[in-house]
């Protein structure tokens, strides 16, 4: 009886066929560059992703336009029912009764009712009824995603825009920086940097795991280099920047930590591809004392200088 042999995966879901064609599977900020088409509309509708993702500006303009709209539909309503359903209106135009139906829509629906204008009559109060009940679930709704956008955990990692292939003790090595731009502690961080690279005269990629310096830190007050020593044992042994690139080289990095502040797991992922390597650098070193205290430039992340490689 034959038996099946198992076979051990680590494209780490990216797909082993290099379908990227010299694009980035992940993009600098940790999103994925990946676009899904012909799904069925209601199938991919997720409202609450899409309000606790979305930018803060479109939130509150898309709360305000739903605040709007719905009061511009229910002043409509009582404007067709007629506002003399709607005691204590002061209006002559046609114009100025919508304006009084808005805001009695406006009063009705946070349940305030100054107490100028009311309902009359079956039609106006239960339109006002229903009203009021869309106000309560819509302002609760509104609470909950706002709280839920507030609470939401995120490690918000500033990554050097570029790595650097630069001297490392006796060999080279491949190194960025990390730094939290925030006050809160980020505690157990763990970080892997995956290698994806083209296979020779295929359209299949490998993939590989490097070794690095330090994959664990307990705190992470200051700013943290990362570093994958270049020895005989690296996939990065022997290749040259040409190399990278003719390969399509693309480093994607993982990072999880526990964020005291809210006590979660967060997450933060980013990419470097062969031409955002700098080859022959190192990082400057931007902490300095001060005041008894230590102090760190975050501003020069990114600053680099001139290293040679060691041969």
């Amino acid at each position: 009886m034959a038996t099946r042999r198992s076979k051990k995966f680590n494209d780490f879901g990216l797909g082993t066929k290099n379908d990227t064609g010299g694009y980035r599977a992940l993009n600098k900020d940790g999103s994925f560059n990946v676009k899904k088409i012909n799904i069925p509309f209601f199938e991919r509708l997720n409202f609450f992703h899409s309000l606790i993702t979305m930018s803060w500006s479109r939130f509150f303009v898309l709360i305000l336009v739903a605040y709007f709209g719905i009061n511009i539909l229910f002043a409509s309503i009582y404007t067709v029912i007629g506002v003399e359903n709607l005691t204590g209106i002061v209006a002559d135009g046609s114009f100025d009764q919508f304006m009084e139906g808005f805001f009695f829509s406006a009063q009705t629906i946070t349940t305030l009712g100054y107490g100028r204008v009311a309902p009359m009559g079956y039609p106006a109060n239960i339109v006002a009824a229903v009203e009021s009940m869309m106000g309560l679930l819509g302002f609760a709704l509104a609470t909950g995603l706002l709280y839920g956008r507030f609470s939401r955990p995120s490690a918000k990692i500033r990554y050097s825009e570029n790595a650097v292939i630069g001297p490392y003790h006796d060999i080279n090595g491949f190194m960025f920086r990390v730094v939290n731009p925030q006050s809160n502690q980020l505690l157990e961080l763990e970080v892997q940097v995956n290698l994806a690279m083209q296979r020779k005269n295929s359209e299949l990629r490998d993939f590989y795991s490097l070794e690095l310096e330090r994959d664990k830190v307990a705190f992470m007050p200051y700013m943290w280099t990362i570093v994958h020593p270049i020895s005989d044992k690296s996939p990065l042994y022997g290749l040259t920047a040409a190399d990278l690139v003719e390969k399509d080289a693309e480093f994607v990095i993982a990072m999880r930590a526990h964020d005291e502040s809210s006590s979660q797991t967060v997450y933060s992922r980013s990419s470097y591809k062969a031409t955002e390597i700098e080859w022959g650098k190192k990082f400057v070193y931007v902490v300095k004392r001060e005041n008894n205290g230590i102090v760190i430039d975050v501003g020069r992340i990114d600053e680099m200088e001139t290293a040679p490689l060691n041969t």
